[in-house]
């Protein structure tokens, strides 16, 4: 049978947004009329094709079932978790790499008493919640032992727990990530999907930790050679179907869960590209979208800056493009920078 996906579009945002969802003139997404939509795309892999929210009822009848299914988990509220308020979005994840050659910020906070001080900066310029990361996944890096990744994150994670600072761990290690829950780790971010360590399920049910779904095809080293997907939009869609069906098979009952389509991990700029611009159909699937563009090499492919430290203008602009899809959770390097953004581009719109 011919699958079908239902993309929410055409946003409304602000003042304008909760007028709009008063009058049943939109559909608020997730539950927030801060941001609500006027129409739907739906797709296939051979068709897509644009219908506004009062033409639902002229759909065929097996259509207009599925439609009807999607939009009542598109405007689904979203239950907060770790720390994160899904009430007002997005949310900021900083990024804090304790590496030595992560491909932007490697070797900054490694050394004593960095890391902390940068997470404490986080936390007072508006991250709600800090990815703490002991090993690089940048393209071409190798996997390390766990030792040295536990080396370098632990003291940190420790010197932590006595703060106010909702912590996420970055690592694809069942150990590590026990020994991180058991210090104040609240959710743990596994680039690999949860298939580069078969115990990492069992730690997270046997903990019942908050945790993202993270799409990456093939592995750090190899992933930018030549990436190829039928539809990327829609095959990691599907990855994000066959990742949640595993989960409950698993035991996961929680819906404490986050998606994130992996921009850079296995994709090439057309890929990205595809993926930024049509992020809200990862909505129907009912869990928060995180979405990592952050000094990403797309960046750079757009606008030739190679060095990452200098993509502050692509990252808040697609940061801002993002959150006007209803994306959830922004992943950056910059807390201030894209906190300030935010803030100034909410109250202009506003007027």
């Amino acid at each position: 049978m011919k699958k079908y996906y239902t993309r929410a579009c055409n946003f409304y945002y602000g003042d304008l947004s909760i007028k709009l969802a008063k009058n049943k003139k939109t559909l608020p997404l997730n539950g927030n009329s801060d941001i609500s939509f006027d129409h739907i795309e739906i797709l296939s892999r051979n068709s897509k094709e644009k219908v506004h929210i009062n033409k639902i009822k002229n759909l065929s009848k097996f259509l207009k079932q599925k439609v009807k299914k999607d939009i009542k988990i598109i405007t689904k509220k979203n239950k907060n978790f770790s720390n994160f308020n899904f009430n007002n979005i997005p949310n900021i994840m900083g990024i804090l790499n304790l590496t030595p050659d992560s491909f932007s910020d490697g070797g900054k906070f490694n050394k004593k008493g960095l890391g902390y001080k940068q997470a404490i900066s986080f936390s007072k310029f508006g991250s709600s919640v800090i990815d703490i990361g002991g090993e690089s996944t940048r393209p071409g890096s190798k996997t390390i032992k766990k030792k040295v990744e536990l080396n370098r994150v632990m003291s940190t994670i420790k010197k932590l727990r006595n703060e106010k600072i909702s912590l996420s761990l970055d690592t694809r290690k069942s150990e590590i990530m026990e020994k991180g829950i058991k210090n104040g780790i609240k959710l743990i971010n596994d680039i690999s999907g949860l298939k580069h360590d078969k115990d990492s399920i069992k730690i997270l049910k046997k903990y019942n930790t908050p945790f993202v779904i993270h799409h990456i095809q093939g592995v750090p080293e190899t992933m930018q050679i030549n990436p190829k997907y039928k539809n990327v939009l829609l095959d990691i869609y599907d990855f994000f179907e066959e990742r949640i069906k595993f989960v409950r098979f698993n035991g996961i009952k929680h819906n404490n869960i986050i998606l994130d389509p992996g921009i850079g991990f296995g994709k090439n700029l057309k890929h990205n590209m595809k993926l930024i611009s049509n992020i809200s159909i990862f909505h129907s699937l009912g869990f928060p979208i995180l979405l990592g563009v952050s000094r990403k090499r797309f960046i750079k492919d757009i606008s030739g800056k190679n060095d990452s430290e200098k993509r502050l203008g692509g990252t808040v602009s697609s940061s801002l493009f993002s959150m006007m899809q209803g994306v959830q959770i922004l992943r950056v390097h910059d807390v201030n920078n894209v906190v300030q953004s935010i803030k100034v581009f909410k109250e202009l719109i506003k007027n």
